[in-house]
């Protein structure tokens, strides 16, 4: 392998900034644990929010939660690791100094600017998520085009998708268009599980088998082209609504069938003394139960706007907790399996998304109990991961090599 960076460049780049992993782990992370916070006192005990009412007349709660949980915290972890794992893949440099600080900046600011106690045109929040989001593609693009490595352009033709679709939640939200907001989160819940589909589908099969010391599950190319043709298909019909319900009831169940066909072959029942594979397992495991759940309960909205949320704590909250503590100790060359105890913060997710997504179906009247409870738990997984990671994250790696 050729080695892509200058040293001396290197040593003169602050930690912080020498791999994309490092900063948005550590944003993303961050922004999970305050943001809920600030959504539920926001929303239940305004009196006692930071926010005024100015900010909810310009960014409405409706859409900030979904748009910042989405576009903040998901993408944030996303990038970091797609913009990381590109330089693995091409063997081409990826971002890293003051290219990498400009494109985590404009993620902060687009932030920061949703937050402030007065209105704000949207244009401004709406061309850093650009400045972001585009960077991040642009990259990914280059490295790929580079080496001509055509079977991960898919993630740059995400990537483009993701910058699209953002600006279109802006215009949701100036024209005030809810039903166009409301697809749009839909789909990016579903762009996120056909994400997941994809990385989930090459990484946790080889940490397992790596670990387990067994051979690794080979794919059965039935069910991987059909999985893909399924999430592409519910991500198009999350956002256009092309198919009756009924046919979209179909897709949802047979999605679901078919994951739970693939876990089952990676040798779950392996992994129940590691943390870093149970956790990883776990999360995955989320993403059948929901699709089979959203399936079931397609005609009732509640319980599926409720099953909703069992996807993105459950299974996406969870898995980018398990990968983040998972490369970030891998990338700064520290054992993976003896790093800082995180089964307090991997256990926390799934109760989480029990309270938030179940309890809610067979006790409603104590929802917003049922939402403080799962708050709390999610506030004590990001916390925990912030208070360990920081250390590491904000530190050159302990080999002394670049990254």
């Amino acid at each position: 392998m050729l080695n892509i960076d200058d040293p001396a460049e290197t040593e003169n780049t602050a930690a912080i900034w020498r791999l994309a992993f490092r900063p948005f782990f550590l944003g993303g992370a961050a922004l999970a644990m305050l943001y809920i916070p600030l959504w539920l006192m926001g929303w239940y005990i305004p009196e006692y929010s930071l926010f005024n009412s100015q900010f909810w007349s310009n960014v409405l709660p409706l859409w900030w939660h979904p748009h910042e949980l989405l576009f903040g915290f998901a993408m944030a972890i996303v990038c970091g690791f797609l913009l990381t794992a590109v330089q693995t893949w091409t063997n081409q440099p990826s971002l890293k100094g003051p290219m990498l600080a400009l494109t985590f900046t404009s993620w902060f600011l687009a932030r920061l600017l949703l937050l402030l106690p007065f209105d704000i045109p949207l244009f401004l929040p709406a061309f850093f998520d650009s400045v972001f989001l585009g960077i991040a593609a642009f990259t990914m693009w280059r490295n790929v085009y580079r080496v001509k490595q055509w079977q991960n352009i898919g993630f740059s033709i995400m990537l483009t998708v993701a910058l699209v679709v953002n600006l279109v939640s802006y215009y949701a939200l100036q024209e005030r268009n809810f039903i166009l907001a409301n697809q749009i989160w839909q789909g990016m819940l579903f762009w996120l599980a056909l994400l997941i589909t994809i990385v989930g589908g090459r990484v946790i099969p080889f940490f397992t088998a790596m670990r387990v010391k067994l051979p690794k599950a080979e794919p059965i190319f039935a069910i991987e082209k059909s999985l893909l043709v399924l999430m592409i298909t519910l991500v198009i019909q999350a956002i256009f609504e092309i198919f009756p319900i009924a046919v979209e009831q179909v897709l949802l169940l047979s999605a679901g069938v078919l994951h739970l066909v693939r876990i089952s072959r990676w040798l779950p029942h392996k992994t129940v003394k590691e943390p870093m594979l149970w956790s990883l397992h776990l999360s995955y495991l989320s993403l059948p139960i929901s699709l089979l759940g959203l399936g079931w309960f397609i005609n009732d909205e509640f319980a599926y706007r409720s099953l909703l949320h069992l996807f993105a704590i459950g299974c996406l909250a969870s898995l980018c907790l398990s990968m983040i503590s998972r490369v970030s100790l891998g990338h700064t060359s520290r054992n993976i399996y003896q790093g800082p105890n995180m089964v307090l913060a991997f256990a926390c997710l799934p109760i989480a998304a029990l309270f938030r997504a179940v309890m809610p179906l067979f006790m409603p009247a104590n929802t917003q109990v049922w939402l403080w409870i799962a708050g709390g738990f999610w506030f004590t997984a990001f916390a925990l991961f912030v208070w360990h990671y920081s250390p590491i994250l904000s530190r050159p790696r302990i080999d002394g090599r670049p990254g």
